[in-house]
């Protein structure tokens, strides 16, 4: 079972107001105790009110739900916009709720692995810069959808500015971080942009095609 499966269902299983240990829970869902501690903690941590200790069992207090929503990314791009934007704004208290709201999506989408090399701690990613890398994303999409080349000026997270060729295949939403996976023909080899560190996404007049050794299937995170 995928965790982000498995904390669904806890939540399902807590909904009902009643106490419930953490062995029962184990059992129930066919795991070990140590591993519904680590997800009691990742729900509370998201804003989910769960009530309890180790050793006692956990409750949710009556809160808000909704039913199970399937977003496209393009859905995903807009909600997370919208949070981006309330989270900068004076209001106290909706910028507070902007944040609580995010953690609550990270918790729940699908987890997948990110090369330690790559690992930006997406989870403390400054809204600041949301809005920004978000005016790229219709340039990006239309790119990858001709198979357009696109010319990137690109601020590495060490603060230099460079300038990169590259081919556009993918793009991935890593808990309110998007990512550009392309062919950088600069450097020869794949590379993965932060979209929000993108200072200008520029289409040139020329397309590719697939060639072996530059497809996204031929990409290999642990070799990049």
């Amino acid at each position: 079972m995928r965790r982000t499966d498995r904390l669904f269902d806890i939540i399902q299983i807590l909904r009902d107001g009643n106490l419930h240990r953490a062995q029962d829970i184990a059992d129930r869902l066919e795991v070990s105790v140590r591993t519904i501690y680590r997800d009691m903690d990742t729900l509370s941590a998201s804003g989910v009110p769960v009530e309890g200790e180790r050793g006692v069992g956990y409750m949710v207090r009556e809160a808000i739900t909704l039913p199970p929503v399937t977003l496209t990314a393009a859905e995903l791009e807009a909600l997370n916009l919208g949070m981006a934007i309330v989270a900068e704004a004076a209001d106290a208290d909706l910028k507070a709720a902007a944040l609580s709201l995010a953690d609550k999506i990270d918790a729940v989408l699908p987890t997948s692995t990110v090369a330690e090399a790559d690992a930006w701690k997406f989870a403390v990613y400054p809204f600041a810069n949301a809005t920004r890398g978000f005016t790229h994303m219709p340039a990006l999409r239309a790119a990858i959808k001709a198979r357009q080349k696109l010319r990137l000026d690109y601020r590495r997270i060490d603060g230099v500015l460079t300038q990169r060729t590259i081919r556009p295949l993918h793009m991935e939403y890593w808990g309110r971080v998007w990512t550009l996976t392309a062919w950088c023909e600069t450097r020869e080899d794949f590379r993965v942009f932060r979209v929000d560190l993108i200072e200008a996404a520029t289409a040139l007049p020329e397309l590719f095609v697939d060639e072996p050794g530059k497809r996204l299937q031929d990409y290999d995170p642990d070799t990049t």
